[in-house]
């Protein structure tokens, strides 16, 4: 039997949370394990401005449904959530869930969508980026494409690791220094979950940078390496299925195996909800 894990608790330390949240108060809606703020995309950047203007150290996560499993097993990952200053659903199949679950979510507002409009924000506003991860290339060919858009935009740093980076404490430090050199104000983190998640938590305040949010493959989908979904895709939500489509090696395994517990936790938290 798989244990009952309540929504993921507030912790002490993590006041920007609710600072963050107040744009639309008490809007936390609890989605098999996790609480998920309940903005619009619109909202969730004026969150981000703020969190900017405070000047506090706060991070942003876009959870999917592989995030939501994840959760269960990994504490260090549920830790990381429990902090975040926003928590935004990136999978539509998360607000269909908060649907079913009688709670709905505004809309999605994924980490994709997000990076060009926090780009566009930084460019009007003179906030300094750094670009972390992606395949050899992407960040820099992705800040190439920024500027020629946004020809005011501060992109000061793009740097791609090598692989295991994670694991190497000198490689680890002389990026917390190109961070730190760069004076960057958000700090952009394409490498993946968990990995940018955990290289975030435990790497921000080092960085000195204010906000920092992981957004996947993000960086590829600017630089035009990787080909985003369809728009009339996006929109019925099967973006994931396009994904599987271009990588099905990779990705049938997390999404038709990894991640069937999520259907589970679901109707566990229904059956809370009808049966207290």
């Amino acid at each position: 039997m798989i244990a009952i894990v309540p929504p993921v608790a507030r912790h002490e330390d993590a006041g920007r949370r609710e600072a963050a949240a107040t744009l639309v108060p008490g809007a936390r809606v609890a989605v098999a394990g996790a609480w998920i703020d309940n903005l619009s995309m619109t909202e969730a950047v004026h969150a981000v401005d703020r969190m900017l203007s405070e000047r506090d150290h706060g991070y942003v996560v876009t959870p999917n449904v592989d995030h939501l499993v994840r959760l269960r097993r990994d504490p260090e990952f549920r830790q990381i959530y429990a902090q975040a200053a926003l928590v935004l659903a990136d999978g539509m199949p998360i607000v269909w869930a908060s649907r079913f679950l009688g709670t709905p979510l505004k809309e999605r507002v994924a980490g994709s969508d997000l990076f060009p409009r926090l780009c566009e924000l930084a460019a009007q506003r003179g906030h300094r980026l750094f670009l972390l991860g992606g395949r050899p290339g992407a960040a820099a060919r992705a800040a190439e494409r920024l500027r020629a858009k946004h020809p005011t935009i501060q992109i000061v740093g793009a740097y791609a690791p090598p692989y295991g980076f994670e694991a190497d404490p000198g490689e680890n430090a002389r990026i917390v220094a190109m961070i730190v050199d760069a004076r960057a104000d958000i700090l952009f983190v394409g490498l993946g979950a968990p990995k940018q998640e955990k290289w975030i938590w435990r790497y921000q305040k080092a960085c000195g940078v204010p906000v920092c949010i992981g957004i996947g493959v993000s960086f590829e989908f600017t630089a035009g390496m990787v080909r985003r979904a369809p728009m009339g895709l996006q929109r019925l939500g099967l973006e994931w299925l396009w994904r599987l489509a271009m990588e099905p090696r990779r990705l049938w395994r997390r999404y038709f195996w990894e991640d069937l517990p999520f259907l589970w936790y679901l109707v566990e938290q229904r059956l809370r909800q009808t049966f207290p």
